[in-house]
This record gives C-alpha cells, sequence and structure tokens, in this order.
C-alpha cells in the first residue's frame, strides 16, 4: 500500500478513503510506521471494544511525542524557525525560536520540573498567557512523562481549583499576569486564591511577563527564569507506552462538573500531525499561523503538536485581533507572509463589521488556506472571508471536531476536495462518520438529517474522562449501542457532504467555546434573590450563539434590575470566568414546568431565539400561564 500520509490530489484523497474503509489496521500501520520515529514498533495496531468503551492503538510500542516533534528535526531543521512568537504590543520585536532553541529550552525547563520532584504520570495544572513558554511547558512535561493539564487563562479561580483538584495537580505553572489587548491581568492572584482549596500542589513555577509585584509564598512559589538558568541544556526523553496518558483538557458537560478528557500518546500523535498536514497542505518554507489559545484543543493540535511534528513553523500569537485595531490579523498576515491562516467565525464576524480599509492596507498574497475552527461558519461570512481575504484563491477549509475526538473529523482539503459554504464536508480518511434517528437506527439514505456519531476508532480519540470512566461510557457511548456520539446533529446531502446543525444537549457553543448550561445557572442560583434560572443560547451576530437567562426571582421589591443583572453577571465571571457572562438576563415570575417539575429550555430557547409560532402544546404544562408572561417580557 502507498503512504497516504500527505494527499496532494483528489484520486489520491479517493483512495486514501478507500484504503482506510478497506483495510484501516494497514492503512494507520503504513502511515505511523513511515512517519514517525518509534523506540520500540507495536505489536499490533488496534484492539476495541465499543461496549466498555476501550481502545487501544499501536498496543505495545514505545516513544516519545518531543522526540517526534523537535529531536528528528534537528539534523535538518535545526536552524529553521519552530515557533514565531508575536508578542500582544505590535511595537515589541516579535521572537523567532529554532528547533534547535526549542530543543533546549524544551530539555531546560524538563530537567526544572524534575528539580522540583516532578515524575512520570504527575499532573502539572499550566496556566499562563499565549507566550512561548506555555508551548515550551506543554512539551516539557511530555519529554518527562509529566501529564499536562493546561486551563485557559480567562477561567475564574474556582474554576481553576474545580480542574486543579480533578486531576490531582502536583504542581502549577503560572506567570505573574498577562497582557490582553490594553489591559494587563494578574494571574498570579487567581492562582493564590484557587490554591487555596487545592491540597495536593506542592509547588507554583511564575514565569516573569509583565514585572508586576506578586506576593511568593515560601517553600511553594519559585520563580522561573532563575531555575532555568541554572538547568542542564540535556535531558533524555522518558519512554512512553503508546497509551500513556499525554494530557488532560478540560470541557463543558451538560452536567456541572467539567470532564477532564483523557488523550493518550502515540494515537494522538499519529493522527494530529496527519490531519495538521493534510488539512492545512502544509510546505516546507510555509509560515502557518493558528490564532487559537493553548488552552483549547485546537492550540493543543494545530500550534504545538501537529505543526512540530512536521516540521513546520507554527506562530504563536498574544494578542487580540482588534489590538491596537482591527486590522492587526491583516498586518500579522502580512508582516510574517503567513500561507496558512486558521481561525473563529466569531473573529471573522467582528472583523468584518470594520472597515474595508483596514484589511486592503495590507498584502494578505501570501495565503494559500483559510481555515476556520469551533462552530460552523455562517455563510455571509464564509463570503467576506473568502473574498476579501482570501481574494477567492485560498480554499476554505471549516474544520468540525471536538475537544473529544483529538483532531479534525470533517472537513474539505484546500485544493482537493470541494469547499461548500456552511458545510464541513466530508469526513477525512479513516473516519467513519453515521446519523442516528431518535429509535437508534441509522440512516442509510445518502441524503438525510439526524444525530452525529462515529462507527469505528480513530487514532485521536480520547480514551475517558479521567477519573470516571463510567461517564465517559455515559455520555459518549450509552445513546448509540457501539457508536460514538458527538451531542451534535448534522444533515447529509446527495453527495455526502454534512453539514453541522447543533448541540442537541444542555451544552452551547458561544464564540466557538462549548458551554454546560448547569455550572452557569449553579453560579446564578448563589444570588440570594433568586429562586431558580434557565440558560438557553440565541442567535447572536457576532458570537454566533450568546446566552439568554431566565430568573425567577424569590422577592426583589425595589431591587434595580440593572443592578440584579450586573451582580448575577459578576457571580458567573468569578466562578466560571467572563466566556460565560449572560448578554441578556430576563426576570420572570416563574419557569414553564412539566408537572414532574422539570424546566422547558425547549420553549425558553423558541421564546429567546422569537419563534414564538411554534411552541407546541403547551396546555399540559403545570403553569401554563407563565409562557405567556415571558413572552410578553422577552428581551
Amino acid at each position: 500500500m502507498k503512504n497516504h500520509y500527505h494527499i496532494p490530489s483528489p484520486e489520491a484523497y479517493t483512495e486514501a478513503c478507500h484504503q482506510a474503509t478497506k483495510s484501516p489496521h494497514d492503512f494507520w500501520d503504513t502511515i505511523a510506521r513511515e512517519n514517525f520515529e518509534w523506540m520500540k514498533p507495536w505489536d499490533t495496531v488496534l484492539e476495541y471494544d465499543l461496549s466498555i468503551p476501550e481502545v487501544t492503538w499501536f498496543k505495545g510500542a514505545k516513544l516519545n511525542i518531543t522526540v517526534n516533534c523537535i529531536d528528528r528535526h534537528l539534523a535538518t531543521r535545526g536552524s529553521k524557525t519552530a515557533l514565531l512568537f508575536e508578542p500582544n504590543d505590535p511595537s515589541k520585536p516579535c521572537e523567532p525560536i529554532s528547533y534547535q532553541a526549542l530543543y533546549t529550552r524544551v530539555c531546560k525547563m524538563a530537567n526544572v520540573l524534575k528539580g522540583k520532584g516532578i515524575q512520570k504520570g504527575d499532573r502539572v495544572c499550566l496556566y499562563l498567557p499565549m507566550i512561548p513558554e506555555l508551548a515550551i511547558a506543554v512539551l516539557a512535561c511530555a519529554r518527562i512523562g509529566a501529564v499536562h493539564s493546561v486551563v485557559f487563562a480567562g477561567f475564574s479561580s474556582t474554576a481553576l481549583a474545580t480542574r486543579i483538584n480533578d486531576c490531582d495537580c502536583k504542581m502549577v505553572i503560572t506567570s505573574d499576569g498577562s497582557y490582553r489587548g490594553a489591559k494587563t491581568i494578574d494571574l498570579k492572584s487567581i492562582v493564590d486564591a484557587a490554591l487555596l482549596d487545592c491540597k495536593g500542589v506542592e509547588t507554583v513555577l511564575i514565569v516573569q511577563r509583565i514585572a508586576s509585584e506578586i506576593t511568593l509564598v515560601a517553600h511553594r512559589d519559585y520563580w522561573m527564569e532563575p531555575l532555568l538558568a541554572l538547568a542542564s541544556e540535556v535531558c533524555a526523553p522518558e519512554i512512553m507506552d503508546a497509551e500513556d496518558p499525554l494530557f488532560i483538557l478540560y470541557t463543558s458537560g451538560s452536567t456541572g462538573k467539567p470532564k477532564g478528557m483523557v488523550h493518550t500518546t502515540a494515537g494522538y500523535m499519529v493522527y494530529s500531525a496527519f490531519s495538521f498536514q493534510n488539512v492545512f497542505q502544509y510546505q516546507e518554507q510555509d509560515v502557518y499561523w493558528c490564532t487559537a489559545d493553548i488552552g483549547w484543543v485546537t492550540g493543543h493540535s494545530y500550534i504545538v503538536y501537529g505543526p512540530l511534528a512536521n516540521g513546520a513553523t507554527s506562530l504563536m500569537f498574544e494578542g487580540v485581533p482588534t489590538y491596537p485595531d482591527a486590522g492587526r490579523f491583516w498586518e500579522v498576515i502580512a508582516k510574517h507572509k503567513v500561507n496558512q491562516f486558521y481561525t473563529a467565525p466569531t473573529a471573522i464576524r467582528a472583523l468584518a463589521k470594520e472597515s474595508l480599509a483596514l484589511v486592503e492596507k495590507h498584502d494578505l498574497s501570501s495565503l494559500k488556506v483559510l481555515g476556520t475552527v469551533g462552530e460552523p461558519i455562517n455563510e455571509e461570512a464564509w463570503h467576506w472571508y473568502d473574498d476579501h481575504i482570501g481574494k477567492n484563491n485560498a480554499p476554505i477549509v471549516d474544520t468540525w471536531w471536538q475537544t473529544e475526538t483529538g483532531g479534525i473529523m470533517i472537513t474539505s482539503l484546500p485544493g482537493i476536495t470541494k469547499a461548500i459554504p456552511t458545510y464541513a464536508t466530508k469526513a477525512m480518511p479513516g473516519i467513519r462518520l453515521a446519523l442516528m434517528d431518535d429509535t437508534g437506527q441509522e440512516l442509510t439514505h445518502p441524503k438525510a438529517q439526524g444525530k452525529l456519531c462515529i462507527s469505528y476508532p480513530w487514532p485521536s480519540m480520547a480514551r475517558s474522562i479521567y477519573g470516571n470512566h463510567k461517564r465517559y461510557k455515559e455520555t459518549y457511548f450509552s445513546a448509540f449501542k457501539n457508536f460514538y456520539f458527538t451531542g451534535d446533529g448534522a444533515l447529509r446531502d446527495a453527495d455526502g457532504n454534512y453539514r453541522i446543525t447543533g448541540r442537541v444537549d444542555d451544552v452551547i457553543i458561544v464564540s466557538g467555546h462549548n458551554l454546560g448550561t448547569a455550572p452557569i445557572e449553579d453560579a446564578i442560583n448563589q444570588h440570594p434573590l433568586v429562586a431558580e434560572s434557565a440558560v438557553v443560547g440565541f442567535p447572536h451576530h457576532i458570537k454566533g450563539t450568546a446566552l439568554y437567562g431566565y430568573v425567577s426571582l424569590k422577592n426583589a421589591a425595589g431591587k434595580n434590575e440593572d443592578e440584579l443583572r450586573l451582580e448575577i453577571n459578576d457571580i458567573i465571571s468569578l466562578e466560571i470566568g467572563p466566556i460565560a457572562k449572560l448578554n441578556k438576563i430576563q426576570f420572570t415570575q416563574g419557569l414553564p414546568k412539566t408537572r414532574s417539575g422539570k424546566i422547558m429550555r425547549r420553549i425558553l430557547r423558541k421564546i429567546a431565539q422569537k419563534e414564538i409560532d411554534n411552541l407546541g402544546d403547551i396546555s399540559t404544562l403545570l403553569n401554563p400561564e407563565v409562557v405567556q408572561h415571558i413572552i410578553n417580557n422577552a428581551l
């Protein structure tokens, strides 16, 4: 069989899909064997039982992912830029980090971690801004076999503490603070507040970023820089089993507790690298830029591991798209002659509202591929992106995937398969999609709409929820026996192209980020005047979907409603983070409920979306009169 690692043509794509379906073991065996370095090869490619579920890829293999991301490139790409850091302040110089320099910095940090007692299997929480030390810390953990758990540095101390405690982190790596546009954020105080509730953390390492005054806790807190200065530049890579955990990354669920998705080493490496190469059609001298934060899975797979495993130049951006003005993205593309640009529909919609002069003043002719991630992109934004950024000359890949999948599952391939506005289009080779109806039957007709599932294991799939395999099974494998259920609905056209229609559970995608409604409602209900609440999504011209809260009060006589709204959002920011704040808060006499007491979020969702002509039969509700009151006072 030919090595289908790089798919350069429509014919190669068709053949790769055929081979991956006909003989998936041979397909992945060849890709893994011919494109990566292994300390010991595998005994079997794949063993699985989705009823448990239990999946093992490359059983018996030994490797270290950092060898494949750094060491093996040194002989031929040592002087090539691996990471290109673009700081928040455009007047500050960018920092190119070569593969040789990255090797040295990763080894030194790995030795610092070992010097502070971190061993193979220990969990290390990373709460850092988008600076090189975040990528270096990720790789340093992988170098010594520690399991990294990156928490987005916009989460509150409460949310941070929950994640630290859930996976029993022994160490936290943070910074004194971060820059975000014109603001600075005090990260160290957030960590200090979180650690009041985290008894297992022994060490905090602090990177200096904003040179602020901070308090060091004796025998716990240490500045990173003096330790790095003393550390050795050589650190032998830990020998890892194929199925050893590489990282734990938290994603919101429909219940209150975040889910710590466990990703393992070999399969994740193979698939993140394979998908990066083909989705972006990366070539040796290209400069690739993904604007995500490494606190999300997109940053793990398509800023760090996927690009570096391919010897790519990956741009890291600290700033925001509107600082110092809304032309920053386009200025950075022109400055570094970016070839592949991967961002979120939320950013595209926001920037499309700005003056086109901010785009037209920059030379974007280097762009060869445009990508979107996090949520489906609407047609208007798709065409603006195509017309004004790609100049109709850079194909758009509208990628669908999840924290749980580890890598891109559905996408067009630029210049190889057809892109269709609002459609993610076709599955990647080796990904077997299925649409299911509510009775659990697979919809086999080419044109169908149902619940999106995957029927066969893929290398980068999460293996479990940390500490709770039962929840993993119940969440992903109980709805449809022997199928992974994505939680999304989708439609398939007659040509086999897929369009994602949205979540079918109580998770809402806001600005590309999954937010479970239960933890937000729990936070709202902490307000002393709140009796109960319900949160739903509604269409938003920038975010795609925004949050609408219905709040029933105990007794708010004389209380200013606008003040109440501010107080409720302040609680949400404190408990979860600003990302989860509500755009609209409507105070109600009550919430519509079934006679068993269940809140009818379906009705509230339709009111928020202004679809009041299609509420269905409400006569069976416990309190049907409350629905008209909510409609009359809708925001």
